[in-house]
């Protein structure tokens, strides 16, 4: 089977919702991303066979965004694209699907990647004011409307929050950031080990910032008079005591999960150039880097965070690897909590025999774990992270000439993921 090369990837910079990025369109950061990679690699846009985008958010303006963002990069309309969907993972889905076509001969030269503005997810109307709106449309006579609007309840104007909704786990009923109290409760993660946490990922954001910049492409957004050129999230002079003031916002009486120990809601995009090797060398690409192997997961909904910690030593197995020898992990940060709880489960010889996982756990040292800051600081833009995790750690493995490292993350609705990427 082919090894599955990734050539390079770009990212735009991570902006917090709201902020630089808010009057750009998931679609928008998505074209520059891709146009930036299309250019960097001097490869032609007929050499591709397919864009696989994930986006969480699924625009209505937008319908199959890999498709809206392929034609606005210039790739030919005789070029498929098509928008996956993994919640978190959605990045790394993009990127596995492009190697599963490759493995199975269906095509040598992918762009995959992800994209979300979060900015722009829209609040939605009350089910009796669409109910009462769309009788207001088929009324034809004045009484007809009036007998219509005298149905309307100022309660019914009430928008729901779309982004809240996305959040929230249709199943266990939980917003993501109370599965994460779920965990601090079950492995006795203190306020102070999540501030902790949250601060040393600033700071290592902060540290990094050149060499973060590296994978950066600057946008310049609406109005149009400056350029973005880093990620706007990671907080210089971020205090412990400042953390340590947050007010719990998901359990309001006992948590310990705040705003400021959980990731931000992010916009930005990613993409990547992934051939097989074979391709690589007839079009003379230096690859960053290889997948190797790749897993997925399902977790307790209610549990969402514990993610990583079953999907890591699934893909070792796979490899036929032990996290011994891995030098360098990314977890994404969803939460503070959820990180130290996976790293906790990973060190415990009973999580190990109960799962079957033994040879395949083990200590993740905090000097390799997200060396240069994590979602905490840098943001998670949710159908992009995955892809940027994976452009971040090819960085990370070439400059320190390091064979191997995982990339993991959470998945919302109780998955996990991680992959291995080689050099």
């Amino acid at each position: 089977m082919h090894r599955i090369a990734i050539i390079d990837g770009i990212r735009t910079p991570f902006c917090k919702m709201g902020t630089d990025f808010k009057d750009l369109s998931a679609q928008e950061l998505g074209r520059i991303a891709t146009r930036e990679l299309l250019e960097r690699t001097a490869i032609a846009p007929d050499a591709i066979d397919e864009v696989i985008f994930g986006n969480v958010s699924q625009p209505a303006d937008a319908a199959n965004i890999a498709r809206v963002i392929a034609l606005l990069s210039g790739i030919p309309k005789t070029v498929p694209a098509c928008t996956v969907h993994r919640n978190c993972a959605s990045g790394i889905e993009a990127a596995v699907q492009a190697a599963m076509k490759i493995q199975l001969g269906q095509g040598n030269c992918y762009i995959a990647g992800g994209t979300e503005s979060m900015s722009n997810i829209p609040f939605y109307f009350s089910k009796e004011l669409q109910d009462i709106l769309t009788h207001l449309g088929r009324a034809k006579t004045l009484p007809q409307k009036l007998q219509t609007l005298i149905r309307l309840r100022p309660a019914y104007l009430k928008p729901r929050v779309g982004l809240e909704m996305g959040l929230t786990d249709p199943i266990c009923g939980l917003i993501m950031g109370s599965t994460a109290e779920v965990l601090a409760r079950e492995f006795n993660i203190t306020r102070q080990e999540q501030d902790a946490f949250a601060l040393e990922s600033h700071l290592r954001a902060i540290r990094a910032k050149a060499l973060l910049r590296e994978e950066i492409v600057p946008v310049i957004p609406p109005p149009y008079q400056a350029a973005v050129e880093h990620d706007n999230g990671p907080r210089e002079g971020q205090a412990i005591e400042a953390l340590a003031k947050l007010k719990p916002y998901f359990d309001r009486r006992s948590g310990t999960v705040t705003v400021g120990n959980s990731s931000q809601v992010t916009d930005g995009a990613a993409a990547l150039l992934i051939t097989s090797d074979q391709k690589a060398k007839e079009l003379d690409l230096k690859p960053l880097g290889f997948l190797k192997a790749y897993a997925f997961v399902g977790v307790d909904p209610h549990r969402m965070g514990i993610g990583p910690a079953h999907a890591i030593p699934q893909v070792l197995k796979k490899a036929g690897m032990r996290l011994k020898d891995i030098r360098a992990i990314e977890i994404n940060e969803a939460f503070a909590a959820q990180v130290l709880a996976c790293r906790k489960a990973l060190d415990s010889p009973a999580f190990a025999k109960e799962f079957d996982y033994e040879g395949y756990c083990g200590t993740i040292g905090r000097d390799i774990l997200n060396v240069n800051g994590g979602a905490i600081a840098l943001g998670h833009p949710v159908g992009t992270t995955g892809a940027r995790l994976i452009l971040t750690m090819l960085k990370h493995m070439q400059r320190h000439n390091l064979n191997t490292g995982v990339v993991a993350l959470c998945v919302g609705g109780g998955q996990g993921a991680a992959v291995i990427l080689e050099q």
